[in-house]
């Protein structure tokens, strides 16, 4: 039931009525819609998941129109933050403890929404536009077989391999040429924004200049100032003492943290196979919640429970990675943290400038310090 070339789109275009797209209005996405356009399908959903920033609608409606597909969009930004961020920010959830993950975050919720959909519309097709050289590709794929879906799902980019130039050089004949100008691709969502492929491909020379960045992009002068992180059972619930959603809290620390700067990551990623790809992002928000959860915990659990939770924290993230969202190993994992998350409750004060955040206050509510 796997997708995995474009001759399989032509193949079931023939038999199904309906397909459901995963539709960020990017490049990938954009031409595959160019191929269902033309491959004998009756309706094309265009399903996009808003998870927090870079949504364009404009752009999202221009090309589902022009290739006759039903534009659904999902606000799941809420969703996102209470099941994935909060878990991720008390897993502690770094790759390789070099950055904190993100796409292992999103991929089970979009897959979990484009199911829904497909039941809702009586498809039996469910395709993505990731590629071999993205872990997003066993990431949606597991995700998908592990809700138990049993139509077609998969990607025709696994097998069929395009360029970028080729895939704007199509959608230009096809009549939108505004994809030509584009020198990497990105994925964003309100707790990253990262960057690959294009100019980002050779890790041995790349260049990422200030002008990709949003959050982290510094304004010429930035005094320096303080900020108070408050945490309740585990989760943050405050800055400066004034209470704010998780997304609100989130979207706040990506600004106030990000203009100095700071959050900006890099690393390479594994793949299937064995090889490693370069990754750019910037998550302000992640690297001052992930620290500031950190100190709290040190200053709350003891030694023992604390030994004991980062080998769960391995565990949680390693299946997160490896596209294992749904199955019972990360879900044993997760128990296991919240409980010792229950007892995460304090502030840490930081001063912020431009060369880092550090915390001069540590008030957790249940302490073991002296």
């Amino acid at each position: 039931m796997r997708i995995r070339c474009t001759e399989d789109i032509s193949m079931l275009g023939q038999h199904h009525d309906t397909a459901v797209t995963l539709f960020s209005g990017g490049l990938d996405s954009s031409y595959l819609l160019h191929l269902l356009s033309t491959s004998g399908f009756k309706r094309i959903i265009a399903l996009t998941i808003d998870l927090g920033d870079d949504i364009d609608h404009d752009q999202i409606s221009t090309v589902a129109d022009h290739f006759g597909a039903e534009s659904i969009i999902l606000d799941r930004k809420e969703i996102f933050a209470e099941t994935a961020v909060i878990p991720a920010i008390s897993a502690q959830a770094r790759y390789l403890g070099i950055y904190p993950i993100s796409a292992s975050l999103s991929r089970p919720l979009i897959a979990q929404e484009a199911v829904k959909v497909a039941h809702a519309h009586n498809s039996q097709v469910i395709l993505h536009t990731a590629n071999q050289s993205q872990n997003s590709l066993h990431r949606l794929n597991g995700a998908i077989e592990q809700l138990g879906f049993e139509g077609y799902y998969g990607t025709p980019y696994e097998f069929s391999a395009l360029t970028r130039q080729e895939k704007a050089d199509a959608m230009a004949h096809a009549g939108l040429d505004f994809f030509k100008s584009r020198n990497h691709s990105g994925d964003s969502n309100l707790w990253c924004r990262e960057f690959e492929s294009g100019m980002l491909d050779d890790p041995e020379n790349f260049s990422a200049n200030d002008e990709m960045y949003k959050w982290s992009r510094p304004p010429c002068h930035a005094d320096e100032t303080t900020i108070e992180v408050t945490f309740c059972k585990g989760r943050p619930t405050a800055i400066n003492s004034i209470s704010l959603s998780p997304v609100d809290l989130i979207a706040e620390l990506n600004r106030d943290v990000g203009r100095f700067g700071l959050g900006r990551f890099c690393g390479l990623e594994h793949l299937d196979a064995g090889e490693k790809v370069l990754e750019v992002r910037e998550m302000p928000a992640a690297y001052l919640l992930m620290d500031a959860y950190r100190h709290l915990e040190t200053a709350t659990l003891d030694f023992a429970t604390l030994r004991e939770k980062i080998t769960m924290e391995q565990t949680w993230t390693t299946e997160a990675i490896e596209g294992r969202w749904f199955a019972p190993q990360r879900k044993a994992a997760q128990a296991y943290i919240d409980t010792t998350s229950e007892r995460i409750s304090g502030t840490v004060d930081y001063r912020l400038d431009r060369t880092g955040a550090t915390p001069f206050s540590i008030i957790a509510q249940s302490p073991l310090y002296l």
